[in-house]
This record gives structure tokens, C-alpha cells and sequence, in this order.
């Protein structure tokens, strides 16, 4: 009998931590960067190239705000799209939507129309777009992240937690038209709702799962910074401004 060959190992690339495990420090890095937004800004408002940042500067990455928005932040083989949501209950909520692009087969496949498509062929072209996008990013990176900011309104409860950007395969879900003319995709056998597109501007949006063991805190609401206390601290004086 012959006997096997020896292979040389490839060496796999170290993730910078274990896959929706922060660092150490983050949790406190987060609420003292949420509270200095609070303190500084005065209405409780964090956008989603705000969420970026942050995550960027917690785990020592880069900020690359990405067109297609699943790269904004990278770190030698890795990256992740970062997405904020609100919601309520930051530290119990079950399920989010998540906004995940623009999927257009009027452009991608050069559709005339989509009103008249049928539903499972036009949602296979929908998952398609976002499954070339996935590849494509896999191709640069070993490891391919979404990192999820949930929001209260006043940003005083926050939850984050991450998964794997994944392609489905298209044959496990079912679509259908729902009484809104956006389209709705479903797991086959279960019959659960995961996908919606929207025909008028082809937003498509992920139905995702929040795990139990996200990140939860809670914080104090901070008191906020008036302008002259911060003109005294940095030494301000009108010589810095020049009328041209």
C-alpha cells in the first residue's frame, strides 16, 4: 500500500481575537468614548461612520470607509462592515434588521423591469449581487466580519456583538411578494423570515440573530461640556483666527 505523502503545513493567519470575544478593554473603551460623544455633542446622536471610528480605534485597526460596506475597517487579513441599529433593549433584544447594501439586478443584470419577475428567480439574482460581493472581499481577507452596534435613543444601553459575513447558498430560501411589493426571502423548511428587498431604490435588508452572549453595558448620562470651558482648556485666544 502507498503511503501518504508528507504536505509542508500553511501556517493560518492569528485573528486579532477569537470571533465575537472583544478585547479585554473594549467594553470600558466603548462607554467612555460614548460618553465623551455625549458630553461634547449634546444630543445623543451616533451615525454609522461614527460607530466605525470608534470600532477602528478600539481594536488598533484601520478606518477605511468602504463604498460597498463590508471593508470599513481593516487589519492586516482581516475586515469588518460595521453596522448600528436602534432598538429599545439593547442587552435583550432577539432580532435586528440590518440595511446590507443596494442590490440592483436592473443593474448588475441588466433587467428592464423586475415588477414582473418571478419572485424566487428575481430573490436568487438579490442574494447573487451580495454573495459576489462576499467573495470578492474573501479573496483580500482570511477573515470577514460584521461588528453590530444596537443603540437605545439616548445611547445610555448599547449592545455590540459580531458574526461572519457569509454567501448563502441560494436553493435554501424561498421568495415572495408581501402586500408592500417588497420582496421577502425565507429558509426552506422553517419558513423564516431573512431577507427583504425593496423594489424602489433596491435597499436589501438582513434579518439577523442577536446572540445571547453579545456585549451589554449601560452608562451614566454625562453632564455636557459648554464651549468657553473648552476655549480655556486648549488656551484659545482670537489670534487664532485669521479674516482673510
Amino acid at each position: 500500500m502507498q503511503r501518504r505523502p508528507r504536505l509542508r503545513t500553511v501556517e493560518k493567519y492569528q485573528s486579532l481575537y477569537p470571533l465575537n470575544k472583544f478585547p479585554k478593554s473594549f467594553a470600558l473603551s466603548l462607554g467612555k468614548e460614548i460618553i465623551y460623544l455625549l458630553s461634547t455633542r449634546g444630543t445623543p446622536r451616533l451615525e454609522g461612520s461614527d460607530w466605525e471610528e470608534i470600532f477602528a480605534r478600539l481594536i488598533g485597526a484601520e478606518w477605511k470607509p468602504s463604498n460597498v460596506g463590508l471593508d470599513d475597517i481593516v487589519h492586516e487579513q482581516m475586515a469588518w462592515g460595521a453596522k448600528t441599529v436602534k432598538n429599545k433593549r439593547p442587552s435583550s433584544v432577539a432580532k435586528i434588521r440590518l440595511i446590507s447594501g443596494r442590490n440592483s439586478p436592473v443593474y448588475s443584470y441588466g433587467d428592464s423591469t423586475v415588477s414582473d419577475c418571478d419572485p424566487n428567480e428575481l430573490g436568487e439574482k438579490v442574494l447573487a449581487i451580495w454573495n459576489e460581493r462576499v467573495a470578492a472581499l474573501r479573496k483580500k481577507y482570511q477573515h470577514v466580519r460584521t461588528v453590530v452596534l444596537i443603540k437605545s435613543d439616548d445611547l445610555l444601553e448599547l449592545a455590540a456583538f459580531e458574526f461572519k459575513t457569509i454567501i448563502y447558498t441560494p436553493d435554501r430560501f424561498w421568495w415572495q411578494w408581501n402586500e408592500r411589493n417588497n420582496l421577502e426571502g425565507f429558509i426552506k423548511g422553517v419558513d423564516q423570515h431573512i431577507f427583504t428587498w425593496q423594489p424602489h431604490g433596491s435597499q436589501f435588508t438582513i434579518i439577523e440573530t442577536v446572540p445571547d452572549k453579545r456585549l451589554a453595558i449601560k452608562i451614566r448620562k454625562p453632564p455636557l461640556i459648554k464651549k468657553e470651558a473648552v476655549f480655556s482648556s486648549i488656551n484659545f485666544d482670537d489670534s487664532w483666527i485669521e479674516i482673510l
